[in-house]
C-alpha cells in the first residue's frame, strides 16, 4: 500500500463520519459558537474560585471551543483534550449526561473542532476538566494529522505547511508572538520620539534606494512596467523634501536574490528618516531601540542566542571599516584604489573573484569574509568608502569615505544607516556611476537612477539621518531562532515537482 493509498483510506472512513452527521441533521460547520472564555481563561477561573473557597457545585457554566488533539474513549466515558490558541484543557464527556448525544464521539477524530458547554470540575488524578453537557460539532476535518504530529520536526513540511506545524508544535506560536511585540515596541518607541508612520508605494516604477535586484511586474490599464520595491527609502526621503521632520515605514520589501538562514526575497524592513540629524543621532537611537525592545521582548537586553549570549545594552562597540578590515585580512583598502588591483589582492587573500566585480563589490566580499562572521556582540562598523554608497553624505574630513554605519550581531547585518546625500548634483553623478557599474560588470545588484528623487532634491532636503532596519533578522536575535525562516510564517520554498509514491512497510 502507498501513502496515498492509506490517505485515501482514511479519507474515506472520515467521509463517512461526515455524513452521518449530517444523516443526524448534524451541521458538521456551523456557522457559529459562541465561546465564554478560552481554555487558559476557564482554568485561571476555575482555581481561584478553588483559592476563593467557592461552592464547585455551584459553578456556572461555561462554553469552550477548541481542537480535539487527543481521545480516550472509555466506554461509557470519553476524555477529549481541546486546543484552543490559548492552550488545551480536558473535556469529559459522560453517556449517562448525554444520552443520546453521546454517540457523537464515533463520528469524532482527532483534529475535528469541537464546542462544548459545562461545568468546571476536578477528576480524582485532579486534572482540570469542563464536564460536558452539550457537544457541538464546529468543523469536521477532512484530512488527517501527520504520523507522530505531536514531534513534527520535518522542516520541509514545517515551513510548506505551517498550519501543521502550528499544530504540532504550538510552542512556535511564541516566537510569532514575540515577533508581533518586537514590532508593536518598534513602533511604541519611535511614535513617542515623534515619528510618524506613513505608507508609501510597493509597485514602483523605478526600483531604487538599495543594490539589490528586483521582481519585475506589468500594470495592464497603464500599459506599464513596474517593480515591486526594493526598499522604501526614496519615497520617504520625498517626504523630508515635503516638510515632515521625522517619518518611519514598516513595511514588506521584494529582492530578488538567494535564499539562506538569514535572507528570504520578501522580509519587513523598518526606514526611519528625521530631519536635522546625522548618522551619530541615528546611531544612539538603534543602541536605545534595540536594548528597549529586547527588554521588553527577553525580558533583559542580555539575550541567549546559540551557545553565547549577545548584550544589547549601550553603548555597542565602535570599530572603523578600512581599520577593521585591515586588522582582520591584512589588506588596505586605500592601497587598492580600483577593482582590478584590488581584485587580485583579494584573490591572493582566498576570496573568490571568479566573477568581474566593482571596486564596492570586492570591499563588501572582503568584509563579508574577513570581518562580519567575527562580530558577534552588538557592533557598529562606520565610515563606508563611497564606492559602496551611492546615496550617502561624504565624510568631510575623509575623501572617498561617507558618513555609513551597519550595525551587526551574531554576524548578521540588522541596521544601515547614513547622513543623507542632500546635494543633487553629486546624487545625479552618484546615480550616473551607478548606472556605469550595471552596464561594465553586467551587475544588476547596483542602485539606479530615479530623475522624479532627483527633482524633488533640487527643491531642497534638510541635513537628515537615515535608518533601515531588517526586522526579520531582529526577530531572530530577540527569540534565539538560528534561521529566518522561522520567524516567518510562510517563507519562500521551491515549488516540489511530483514524486512517485513510496511504499508502505
Amino acid at each position: 500500500m502507498t501513502i496515498s493509498e492509506r490517505d485515501d483510506g482514511l479519507l474515506g472512513s472520515r467521509r463517512q463520519k461526515l455524513h452521518r452527521l449530517r444523516d443526524r441533521g448534524i451541521d458538521p460547520y456551523p456557522p457559529r459558537f459562541h465561546r465564554t472564555a478560552s481554555a487558559a481563561q476557564a482554568t485561571a477561573d476555575f482555581e481561584a474560585s478553588e483559592r476563593e473557597g467557592e461552592d464547585q457545585d455551584a459553578a456556572s457554566t461555561v462554553a469552550l471551543a477548541g481542537r480535539i488533539t487527543s481521545m480516550r474513549v472509555m466506554g461509557r466515558a470519553a476524555f477529549l483534550d481541546l486546543r484552543d490558541g490559548s492552550g488545551a484543557i480536558q473535556a469529559l464527556l459522560r453517556q449517562n449526561v448525554l444520552g443520546d448525544a453521546y454517540e457523537l464521539i464515533k463520528d469524532l477524530d482527532i483534529g475535528d473542532f469541537l464546542g462544548v458547554t459545562g461545568s468546571m470540575m476536578r477528576t480524582r488524578t485532579g486534572q482540570v476538566t469542563v464536564g460536558v453537557q452539550e457537544a457541538h460539532v464546529l468543523s469536521k476535518g477532512m484530512r488527517p494529522l501527520p504520523e507522530k504530529w505531536h514531534g513534527l520536526r520535518d522542516t520541509e513540511i514545517r515551513y510548506r505547511q505551517r498550519y501543521l506545524d502550528l499544530i504540532a508544535n504550538p510552542e512556535i506560536m511564541d516566537t510569532f508572538a514575540q515577533r508581533s511585540k518586537v514590532v508593536s515596541g518598534i513602533r511604541r518607541f519611535l511614535n513617542n520620539r515623534g515619528f510618524l508612520e506613513v505608507d508609501t508605494p510597493i509597485m514602483v516604477p523605478v526600483a531604487a534606494g538599495a543594490h539589490a535586484r528586483p521582481f519585475v511586474t506589468h500594470h495592464n490599464a497603464l500599459d506599464q512596467q513596474l517593480y515591486l520595491r526594493i526598499a522604501t527609502e526614496l519615497y520617504l526621503k520625498r517626504l523630508i523634501v515635503g516638510g515632515f521632520d521625522k517619518v518611519y515605514e514598516l513595511g514588506r520589501v521584494f529582492r530578488n536574490e538567494g535564499i539562506d538562514q538569514d535572507h528570504n526575497p520578501e522580509f519587513t524592513l523598518l526606514e526611519s528618516y528625521e530631519a536635522y540629524a546625522d548618522y551619530n543621532d541615528v546611531m544612539a537611537m538603534v543602541e536605545e531601540l534595540v536594548s528597549s525592545v529586547a527588554a521588553d521582548v527577553a525580558g533583559s537586553p542580555r539575550v541567549p542566542f546559540g551557545e553565547t549570549e549577545i548584550d544589547f545594552t549601550p553603548p555597542w562597540n565602535r570599530v572603523q571599516l578600512r581599520e577593521e578590515l585591515e586588522l582582520r585580512s591584512g589588506i588596505n583598502i586605500d592601497a587598492f584604489p580600483d577593482a582590478e588591483s584590488l581584485s587580485r589582492r583579494a584573490r591572493e587573500a582566498g576570496v573568490d573573484t571568479s566573477q568581474m566585480d566593482s571596486r564596492g563589490r570586492l570591499i563588501d566580499k572582503l568584509l563579508s569574509t574577513f570581518v562580519e562572521p567575527r562580530l558577534v556582540q552588538p557592533t557598529f562598523i562606520l565610515d563606508y568608502p563611497v564606492d559602496m554608497s551611492p546615496l550617502a553624505k561624504g565624510k568631510p574630513d575623509c575623501p572617498g569615505y561617507v558618513e555609513r554605519f551597519e550595525a551587526f550581531a551574531a554576524g548578521m547585518e540588522i541596521a544601515n544607516s547614513y547622513t543623507e546625500l542632500n546635494d543633487p548634483e553629486v546624487q545625479r553623478a552618484r546615480f550616473e556611476g551607478q548606472e556605469e557599474i550595471r552596464q561594465t560588470y553586467q551587475d544588476d545588484e547596483v542602485d539606479r537612477l530615479d530623475e522624479d528623487f532627483l527633482t524633488a532634491l533640487e527643491y531642497g532636503m534638510p541635513p537628515t539621518g537615515g535608518l533601515g532596519m531588517g526586522i526579520d533578522r531582529l526577530v531572530m536575535l530577540l527569540t534565539g531562532q538560528p534561521s529566518i525562516r522561522d520567524t516567518l510564517f510562510f517563507p519562500h520554498m521551491r515549488t516540489l515537482a511530483p514524486s512517485p509514491e513510496p511504499e508502505l512497510e
